[in-house]
């Protein structure tokens, strides 16, 4: 059926090609202004990136271009005084307005001339090490993505993951609970539909990539403003609002509708809202798998400028997921299998916030406030009766509350730049849980209720300047957190974070960079809040601490030509006061790359952990249409058992390689190509002495892991093709775009951990070897079911914008 329906779209897209189209050429406004001052920027020079098309600003630091073709580009600015400006991608369209601001900073050390020379890629933000600037064209055209920003990420080096259907995000060998995630500056959370609660992993992403600008992705050096991040910092910036008049775009992607807008409110705001619904359900009930997802997501950003000097951005985001067990699936093992085990979830979630900006004379402040809820429910029962309370295997209901205030100063004292702030964070978690466990030898429960609250408080700073004509860059910057959840965790001095960033263009192409830096990160809420049946806090008891990680990270980069960028990175991460799981004797580095809940669980701060690589990027923007990065990383990530004993952590994957390809053609074709290879990453066996216990499995409903024998084996390397094709044809009133994205091209099937089912008799019930001995002592006659992951997906996307 999957072919079939490849066929149709192919077929589909060749009829629309021969229909009657319409060349167009459309404009392109915009403003450019002193990012400290906010004031409009006259008479800057302006030329679009591989080509002689330039214009000027006028005296109001507008600019305008005409007769463009529709497509992505990016504006080369230089103006006295000011550092040369390589703006981001911008998405020309032929049917809406196009608009775009522009901030430019001043030199700290004046030189006589201004040449234009930024090339295709451009160091920014608040470090120039260990950061990727990822641009709109990579999310909206990137082979086997499906427009999902966590895919697109795999792109780049340092970047692994855990299985194909799932967006963990695994940076420099550290786990999917280490990222932190920022839109326009306000922290989200949750990035995924169905949330791995404690981590940050799920199947598909939360935001739109419709109103997605740029994202600045660090793998180290974080800026001193974005705390409890251990692997990476995501921001996440959205484009600017139509001025003149409201534009529509509907689309039809690989799992969902999706409707958005871009409109004038106003004189002084702008709004971007944007809904999308999924049907998943209905392809999973028609192929008869054993699940049905559903997920609904929001997404809306207003800007309003109240004058020269102030402005103010509300922006939200949010989703309402259900994930149902299908009644009538297909009778294999492997559905039978993922019945007996696959819990029911309902999951929602939001974060609201604000952000005002007032601009004074070379300097700028930001007050944030924002609200983040995650409602997590899971419920599952025995052979999924669920009219029958005595089969009740697993309640679970969750929320997790933060309130956050930050206020953040930016300036400009002489040639140094400044930034510095407070951050204030009440937080609030409730937990219920029910469960029935296998523990000791013999059945038992996990039940209690826990509610905790606190405050959570920061300071950061950070101190720039360049030297010796600019050659050398030097950040200083230093960061102290604190809670007050228990006395271990409420003295800022106890989470003193330094960091230090150097970079020196040694030659005129190439520069050396270096990082060092301590992090810090509070364990997840679900640790902190964990209560013992009796009602006690154990993990307080127990003395947890945050965990902290010790950056040192040194490379080179290489730029041949204005487009071409080739860099090379090595990196050390050594973790320490790690979440150490008291049932399992495992790190909690090692988990939460799997549905459900990470941290759920007594722990002690104990566990330590070491991972280091290194890190090859080859990246070219051609002038010719085509574009290309090839991305290697070695790895080794470690982390102490019991033992105190270094072993593979779960994310070892010792050798990742992507190459990603990007072409334009004449006519609105365009083609993409994505290849990832990944080594095999390490896995537990299973325990088959405890697993063949009735009782034992029938609270469990799967296999048990033998944590004794921990990461003790490993997997077959994981690789996938993914290609992609795109046409857009424009109308006078609209345009239509249709993608065909086929993963998994060559049908590659990708080994997993053997999973264990039961033997059936033949009226259909599992088989006990000793039906007569004490039901205590009772086995199931259990098979090994090999387990693989991995099929051709060919999907068609439609794209229409009015």
């Amino acid at each position: 059926m999957k072919l079939n329906i490849a066929r149709c779209g192919i077929l589909f897209i060749f009829l629309l090609q021969a229909a009657t189209v319409f060349a167009q050429t459309t404009e392109l406004k915009g403003l450019v202004k002193d990012a400290y001052t906010n004031e409009p920027m006259p008479f800057v020079n302006i030329v679009i990136e591989g080509t002689n098309t330039g214009t000027t600003t006028n005296e109001d630091g507008e600019f305008i271009f005409q007769d463009l073709e529709p497509g992505f580009i990016q504006l080369q600015l230089s103006s006295i005084g000011y550092e040369n400006k390589l703006s981001e991608e911008i998405n020309i369209s032929a049917v809406r307005p196009n608009y775009v601001e522009i901030a430019m900073q001043q030199k700290t050390t004046q030189l006589e001339e201004v040449q234009v020379t930024a090339g295709a890629f451009v160091r920014a933000g608040e470090t120039p090490v260990s950061l990727r600037r990822i641009g709109i064209e990579q999310i909206e055209k990137g082979a086997g993505a499906a427009r999902d920003l966590a895919k697109v990420l795999q792109s780049f080096p340092g970047v692994g993951g855990t299985v194909s259907f799932r967006n963990d995000l695994i940076v420099r060998g550290g786990g999917p609970s280490e990222n932190r995630f920022f839109l326009d500056g306000i922290e989200i959370p949750v990035l995924n539909h169905f949330s791995t609660q404690g981590a940050s992993g799920g199947p598909v992403g939360i935001l739109n990539v419709d109103f997605i600008r740029e994202v600045d992705f660090y793998s180290s050096a974080f800026p001193a403003d974005r705390g409890g991040a251990l692997s990476s910092v995501f921001e996440f910036k959205q484009i600017d609002a139509n001025k003149e008049k409201p534009s529509f775009k509907a689309t039809v992607g690989a799992s969902e509708l999706s409707l958005s807008t871009n409109t004038p409110l106003g004189e002084k705001t702008g709004a971007l809202f944007s809904v999308r619904r999924s049907y998943l359900q209905f392809l999973f009930d028609q192929i008869g798998l054993p699940f049905l997802p559903t997920f609904n997501d929001f997404q809306f950003r207003t800007r309003t400028r109240f004058d020269q000097k102030n402005e103010l951005i509300l922006l939200g985001v949010g989703a309402i997921d259900q994930f149902e067990l299908n009644p009538s699936p297909e009778p294999t093992e492997e559905n039978r299998y993922t019945l007996k085990y696959l819990p029911s979830y309902e999951q929602w979630n939001y974060t609201v916030g604000a952000s005002f900006k007032h601009f004074m004379d070379q300097n700028y402040y930001v007050l944030a406030v924002s609200r983040s809820h995650l409602n997590n429910v899971i419920t599952k029962y025995e052979d999924n009766e669920e009219d029958n309370p005595d089969k009740l295997l697993n309640d679970y209901v969750s929320d997790e509350i933060q309130n956050r205030l930050r206020f953040e100063l930016y300036s400009r004292p002489g040639d140094y730049t400044l930034r510095t702030g407070v951050n204030l964070e009440s937080a609030s978690y409730y937990n219920r849980t029910f469960t029935r466990i296998f523990r000791d030898g013999q059945p038992t429960e996990k039940n209690y209720r826990s509610e905790v609250d606190f405050m959570k408080f920061g300071a950061f700073g950070s101190l720039s300047r360049k030297f010796f004509e600019e050659k050398l860059d030097v950040r200083l910057g230093v960061r102290f957190d604190a809670n007050t959840y228990s006395d271990e965790m409420n003295n800022p001095l106890e989470q003193f974070s330094p960091r230090f960033t150097f970079s020196y263009a040694f030659a005129p192409r190439f520069s050396l960079t270096f990082n060092t830096g301590r992090y810090y990160q509070l364990p997840p809420y679900t640790t902190l809040g964990f209560r013992d049946n009796a009602g006690n806090l154990v993990n307080k008891q127990n003395g947890l601490e945050y965990i902290h990680a010790d950056h040192f990270v040194g490379g080179v980069e290489w730029r041949p030509n204005n487009h071409t960028r080739i860099s090379v990175e090595g990196f050390l991460k050594n973790y320490r006061d790690y979440p150490f799981s008291v049932i399992d004797s495992v790190s909690l580095a090692s988990k939460g790359g799997d549905f459900g809940v990470l941290g759920d669980e007594e722990v002690t701060s104990s566990s330590e952990g070491k991972a280091y690589g290194a890190e090859l990027l080859i990246r070219e923007k051609s002038p010719k249409g085509y574009s290309y990065i090839l991305a290697y990383t070695w790895v080794n990530s470690q982390f102490t058992d019991i033992n105190g004993d270094y072993i593979p952590s779960s994310w070892d994957s010792g050798h990742l390689l992507t190459f990603t390809f990007n072409k334009s053609f004449k006519k609105n074709w365009d083609f993409g190509l994505k290849w990832r290879y990944a080594g095999g990453l390490p896995y537990t066996p299973y325990d088959l002495e405890r697993s063949e216990r009735v009782q034992a499995w029938d609270v469990r409903g799967r296999e048990y892991i033998d944590y004794r024998r921990f990461n003790e084996k490993r997997l077959e390397p994981f690789h996938q093709l993914d290609l992609r094709v795109d046409k857009t044809w424009l109308f006078p009133k609209f345009s239509l775009g249709v993608y065909l994205d086929i993963q998994n091209v060559y049908n590659k099937q990708n080994e997993q951990p053997p999973n264990l089912v039961q033997r059936l008799d033949e009226d259909g019930n599992p088989i006990i070897t000793n039906p007569d001995a004490p039901v205590e002592e009772q086995r199931y006659d259990l098979k090994e079911l090999a387990s693989t992951s991995g099929t051709v997906l060919p999907t068609i996307g439609v794209i229409l914008e009015f």
